[in-house]
């Protein structure tokens, strides 16, 4: 990693050329990968990647340069302002990033084990053990195991007077184990990924739950097809980050609402006016972008702007109120960031990311909300999705669907659970949360947005949720 005297000798460089305003991010990330399929080591790697971005302003218009050459962060600046001032020769509207107060400070993710200190040894002793476990399950045509860290080490300054040192550690594990039925091959899986150290494997409890999704796999591979029609659902916190994901953090991102994403990514069915106004579900549906949550992926300090996080209300008991916001686009609701411009590494810009879109608890326990449901489905894992390029219509999978029967869990449990709906009908449909006690963050460690493509970490929070007269459309 640059010592920040360097980089700060960068940023008074970048204020004598006279520039609107600059920036640069150092990023240092480390990751480690390992895996284990059917009884045999396939996997491991080790990565570090290293580098600067420099972002400037000038004229109005924006310049970006990075190199993961550091030893001339002078010229990399000059590459940027450059490409700034060749860019406002032909700028329509001018550049205005909303205001933020310039910041020095230190953070780093809370850890009790260092992943990186663990010896690789044990890691892939524990893999195989999970593996022995699931193998030894009659009926298990194909299981894996895997565990993935990451520390990444970022410095942000800025002319503002910035400067900003964080360290943030991510630690996962997974399993999955696959069973073939007469006509299809199912699969069951477990895991889960943080922002923590090692601790995260141990709470985890991979060989446990090892045995548990291999003898549920072999069972899924014989169940019948869940029915199709309308029925009661309720959605497991494992099923729920999805539904979040797609259906309410995608298409509340203020730059996919502006038409940014529109080429690459689709856009969106909300609008600016949308603000305040626009019935997104039931009263029981209130929706937060928490950059400060517990062990979420999107929790920060300071976002890749020098913006610190917040916590920002997007659906307050059914009703629309806030977008995911950057300094770049922030002003068209004329509002300051909410701090969510991030990139994921060094060479790439910041845009608007999600950081932990959580739904907020609600007063029932999860026995009241099977108690409520006469014949319907409690589902678990999703496994696929589809949404169309607006974000209305979605159809997602999951792994198993339990049966319900006069209000009690029957026992017996479906394969190929697949429900559909209209975004805002189907949250208006939602008619019950589990409190706090069922509450569970869930990690997303894959979510591409951008050209070109990044992919960042995000989480989500929730319990499980139901909703009311879902419809099922295929079981086969």
């Amino acid at each position: 990693m640059l010592e920040k005297t360097k980089i700060l000798e960068a940023i008074d460089y970048i204020r004598e050329l006279g520039v609107d305003y600059g920036d640069i991010r150092v990023k240092d990330i480390n990751t480690e990968e390992i895996r284990a399929e059917n009884g045999q080591l396939k996997g491991l790697s080790s990565n570090r990647s290293l580098g600067a971005g420099i972002r400037i302003y000038a004229n109005g218009a924006m310049g970006f340069a990075a190199s993961s050459d550091l030893d001339d962060l002078k010229t990399l600046a000059l590459l940027a302002y450059n490409t700034a001032l060749a860019s406002s020769k032909l700028l329509e509207d001018t550049a205005l990033l909303s205001p933020k107060e310039p910041a020095q400070a230190e953070y780093s993710t809370k850890i009790e084990i260092d992943p990186f200190a663990v010896p690789l040894a044990d890691k892939i002793a524990l893999l195989m053990e999970c593996n022995s476990i699931m193998g030894s399950v009659a009926g298990i045509s194909n299981y894996s195991a895997m565990m993935d860290f990451r520390r990444e080490h970022v410095i942000f300054a800025d002319t503002d007077g910035s400067c900003i040192d964080q360290i943030f550690y991510q630690s996962g594990g997974h399993l999955s184990a696959l069973a073939m039925g007469k006509d299809d091959t199912q699969c069951r899986s477990y895991g889960n990924i943080w922002r923590a150290g090692y601790e995260t494997i141990k709470i985890l409890d991979l060989p446990k739950y090892a045995r548990i999704i291999a003898e549920e796999v072999v069972e899924l591979a014989t169940a019948e097809p869940c029915p199709m029609g309308e029925f009661d659902i309720i959605l497991m916190p494992t099923a729920m980050q999805l539904q979040i994901h797609e259906s309410v953090g995608h298409p509340t991102e203020l730059d996919r609402v502006l038409g940014s994403e529109a080429a690459f990514a689709g856009a969106s069915f909300v609008k600016p006016e949308d603000m305040n106004g626009l019935k997104y579900g039931s009263e029981h549906v209130t929706i937060v972008a928490d950059g400060m949550a517990d062990k979420g992926l999107g929790t920060f300090a300071y976002d890749d702007e020098g913006v610190p996080a917040s916590r920002t209300v997007i659906v307050e008991k059914g009703i629309f109120k806030n977008f995911l916001t950057s300094r770049d686009n922030a002003t068209v609701v004329k509002q300051n960031s909410g701090g969510m411009g991030l990139s994921d590494g060094w060479g790439n810009l910041p845009i608007v990311r999600m950081t932990n879109i959580n739904i907020e608890p609600g007063d029932f326990t999860l026995d009241e909300l099977i108690s409520g449901i006469e014949y319907g489905f409690l589902l678990d894992a999703n496994k696929s999705w589809s949404i169309d390029d607006l974000r209305i219509n979605f159809q997602f999978a999951c792994e198993v669907a339990r049966e319900i029967r006069d209000g009690k869990l029957s026992g017996k449990i479906f394969k190929n659970p697949t429900y559909t709906g209209i975004t805002t009908d189907f949250w208006g449909k939602c008619d019950g949360v589990c409190n706090a006690d069922f509450r569970q963050m869930i990690g997303v460690p894959n979510c591409g947005k951008g050209q070109p493509m990044q992919i960042m970490r995000v989480a989500h929070a929730s319990q499980p949720t139901r909703f009311r007269k879902a419809r099922l459309v295929t079981g086969g």
